[in-house]
């Protein structure tokens, strides 16, 4: 049988929820999922990991997945991220563990709950919101570079609409220094819709 990302977002999600621990799909299957669908194999999940909840996701995965212990460990400890690889399809899992930072928080704290198929439990997704603003920040840290990053929070402004948050947009971009960027891609966005 194939297995293809949303097949893999599941089964991830599955060891999340049945530990408690709170998660994001982010990145972008999340965006394509809100924004401007599009091809995509990459899985970007991002976790809230508790004291004593990182051993027990890591022993779980490790029991459906390739994991580098050694480093997710580290990962952990250190906030940053690891992978998961489901050697039997090819496919990977880039776990990122959330901080404290007011955009680690929000991703946890925003996030929407979302259907992928009628056959499925729903899935926690980041939030539009903190989609763009997530994507922004890539942005900006990869010096301006990407324009599937860019591409991205164009669409996610466009698609959405009036139905985004713009009030909580201006403020949290204000706060992490994104305002300008904001800007910009609000321009940008409105630009495509005429």
């Amino acid at each position: 049988m194939t297995k293809g990302p949303l097949d893999l977002v599941r089964q991830v999600a599955a060891i999340l929820d049945a530990l408690d621990v709170r998660y994001a799909l982010g990145g972008s299957m999340a965006s394509s999922l809100i924004g401007e669908p599009r091809s995509t194999v990459d899985v970007d999940i991002a976790v809230r990991l508790e004291r004593g909840a990182g051993a027990a996701f890591l022993d779980r995965a490790n029991a459906e997945f390739y994991v580098p212990l050694d480093a997710a460990r580290a990962a952990i400890a250190s906030q940053s991220s690891f992978n998961l690889v489901d050697t039997a399809h090819g496919l990977k899992v880039d776990v990122f563990v959330l901080g404290d930072g007011l955009l680690d928080r929000m991703q946890i704290e925003r996030r929407v709950s979302v259907s992928i198929s009628d056959r499925s439990e729903p899935i926690w997704v980041t939030s539009p919101e903190d989609q763009v603003l997530r994507k922004l920040d890539w942005f900006r840290h990869g010096g301006h570079e990407s324009e599937r990053q860019w591409r991205d929070v164009v669409q996610i402004l466009r698609v959405r609409g009036d139905d985004i948050d713009r009030e909580c947009l201006e403020d949290v971009a204000s706060q992490v220094g994104l305002s300008a960027l904001l800007t910009d891609a609000r321009r940008a966005a409105e630009d495509e819709q005429i």
